[in-house]
């Protein structure tokens, strides 16, 4: 019996630890939100194809980066902590078996379409036929309703492109649109969503006894994501434009907005009430006689002057490198950022010292960002394809014999 690939069932330390997911589900949306409950305890089930497994096990090339070997981040990261179980589900052995693990489970959960669910006899219906008490999660790109409920779609086409943000962040003149910034962008944000969904349902049916259907869809999430913007766009009837590149952020904020370093880095300046912090700001780049400067001396002659204090300001901050900044800004009152790149990220102090990276077998994976009891989630790496099937099958109940049956029968692997 293997048990590579992750933690033997039981051993959650988190929150949900002691509730059973089942999850059927593919790619990086659904199985994200799978992650995230394995990174909250939830002891979490991964069906996938007998022979196949879960395409995603495929993708080794995502833009530029290509992976060799194993271990594979592209599966990793959507499927840390989970236990996997290859499963034909159309076959009556293979239904035998589903029913079971459906029976002792708390939360079904789904990336199929409609049509799929009911082809294999696992839509809302017939998983409440075998269990009532089990709250049904399914992740959709276009939401359960509507004249497009059916269709499929991935976190470019939903959640990026259909949804605003791509439309929002590309320059007025520019052909196309930016694309989203990394794999799985959208995946992992509503997978975060769905899994926040479920966890909700679990505490209604605690309390009321009640099983809740969970619908979290790529497109949904989007709108959520740039609600703030769209709220905006449909109450003053336009549309979000992004600013030509180079732009300074607010034109009326010198102290919202980029600024370029000697070693050619950014820093973002995000101080929404210039007024308050333009003395501290002038104090720490030995520009201290700004703060009296009439041009900018009082909040409305700051606002009134903003191109002026911005040309100012990158002349400045022109004149040291992103580290010497770094070091006197420490005590900067107003809220600032270094601009990073993703590898950058990944050696941030802050990032280290609050534990959104953490090591998952021989992967360091960022962790899901809800944290317990001031402490990062214990993550455990994705589990090799089917590596822990005879196990699952023997918390079932089943025994080597009837194990032996239903792999002769194609029904398990």
């Amino acid at each position: 019996m293997s048990t590579s690939g992750a933690a033997a069932a039981g051993t959650g330390t988190g929150p949900l630890a002691g509730i059973r997911v089942l999850e059927v589900a593919m790619y990086g949306f659904v199985p994200s939100a799978g992650a995230v409950l394995a990174d909250w305890g939830a002891d979490v089930v991964k069906v996938e194809h007998a022979v196949n497994g879960d395409p995603q096990r495929g993708l080794r090339q995502t833009g530029a980066f290509k992976v060799e070997g194993d271990p594979n981040p592209n599966v990793e990261h959507a499927n840390r902590g989970k236990r996997s179980l290859g499963l034909d589900m159309a076959r009556p052995e293979g239904k035998e078996v589903l029913h079971g693990l459906i029976r002792r489970s708390d939360v079904f959960l789904t990336s199929f379409l409609p049509a799929a669910r009911r082809k294999l006899g696992i839509d809302v219906d017939d998983v409440r036929a075998v269990n009532p008490r089990i709250v049904y999660a399914r992740g959709s790109a276009l939401g359960p309703r509507g004249r497009e409920s059916d269709k499929g779609g991935y976190d470019m086409t939903a959640f990026w492109a259909r949804a605003g943000t791509a439309a929002s962040l590309t320059p007025a003149g520019t052909e196309g649109m930016i694309p989203p910034p990394g794999p799985a962008y959208g995946d992992t944000i509503s997978g975060t969503n769905l899994a926040g969904g479920i966890a909700a349902a679990l505490l209604k049916r605690e309390r009321t006894g009640e099983a809740s259907v969970v619908d979290v869809s790529l497109l949904g999430s989007g709108v959520w994501a740039l609600g703030h913007g769209i709220a905006l766009s449909v109450h003053l009837d336009k549309p979000m434009i992004a600013p030509p590149v180079g732009a300074h952020g607010s034109p009326t904020n010198p102290l919202s907005g980029l600024y370029r370093t000697a070693d050619d880095r950014y820093l973002a300046f995000v101080m929404m009430q210039p007024g308050k912090f333009w003395a501290d700001v002038c104090r720490h780049v030995d520009r201290p006689e700004l703060a009296d400067d009439p041009r900018f001396a009082a909040p409305q002659d700051l606002v009134a002057n903003t191109e002026e204090a911005v040309k100012i300001l990158r002349e400045v901050l022109a004149t040291r490198t992103l580290a010497e900044w770094t070091e006197r800004f420490a005590t900067l009152a107003g809220p600032w950022a270094p601009v990073q790149d993703s590898l950058q990220v990944g050696s941030d102090p802050q990032v280290r010292a609050n534990e959104y990276l953490v090591r998952a077998g021989e992967l360091e994976l960022a962790a899901s960002p809800v944290q317990f009891d001031v402490g990062a989630p214990r993550l455990g790496p994705a589990p090799e394809f089917a590596a822990q099937t005879e196990e699952v099958l023997l918390e079932l109940g089943l025994d080597w014999e009837r194990i032996a049956e239903l792999k002769a029968a194609g029904a398990v692997t």
